[in-house]
């Protein structure tokens, strides 16, 4: 049953059921879709703003993550850079040691090149020494073992020419 206003200022009592079903149908139904669509509305409406958070969220943490990836491949550039730097370092290092060492190792065999110079030449004049003063030695005992057997008129007429030719040859200037 359903109570509708009747046309003369009161209310009545309606006995028509398929009239009055509909009519009570509609009025649930406003009452549902006022109460119920407000809440469902305010529901929609927070899920709203959740998505939209989330959505906020996840392109802030994706701009930081890209910040982040930015940041990580400048620093593995400098940090390629810093490798290559030294790198060519140690091979400079590397590079100018050589040089030094192949320097000190000319050097050294330039001094034993010198002193294989200087002892070849001390050995030289040691063993020219020893035949000077052999041969001197052997002219020696010779003129003794002259001078010890006697001397013959050739021999002093050699000896005499000799200092004769000596002193002409001498030119005191």
């Amino acid at each position: 049953m359903v109570l509708f206003p009747l046309g003369h200022g009161g209310f009545g009592i309606n006995t028509n059921i398929l009239e009055t079903n509909i009519i009570n149908l509609a009025v649930v139904v406003g009452v549902v879709v006022t109460f119920v669509g407000n809440n469902l509305t305010a529901i929609l409406e927070d899920r709203k703003k959740t998505i939209l958070n989330n959505l906020e969220e996840a392109t802030q943490r994706a701009v930081e993550a890209e910040q982040k990836l930015t940041l990580a491949r400048t620093q593995l550039e400098q940090a390629k850079k810093k490798a290559e730097e030294i790198r060519q370092e140690g091979v400079a290092r590397a590079t100018q040691e050589i040089n030094n060492v192949v320097t000190q190792h000319e050097i050294r065999l330039a001094k034993l090149q010198e002193f294989k110079q200087e002892t070849l030449g001390f050995y030289q004049q040691k063993a020219f020494k020893e035949a000077y003063l052999y041969v001197i030695s052997r002219i020696m005992t010779r003129v003794r073992e002259r001078l010890n057997s006697g001397l013959d008129s050739t021999y002093h007429v050699v000896v005499n020419n000799f200092y004769v030719s000596r002193f002409t040859e001498y030119n005191p200037k």
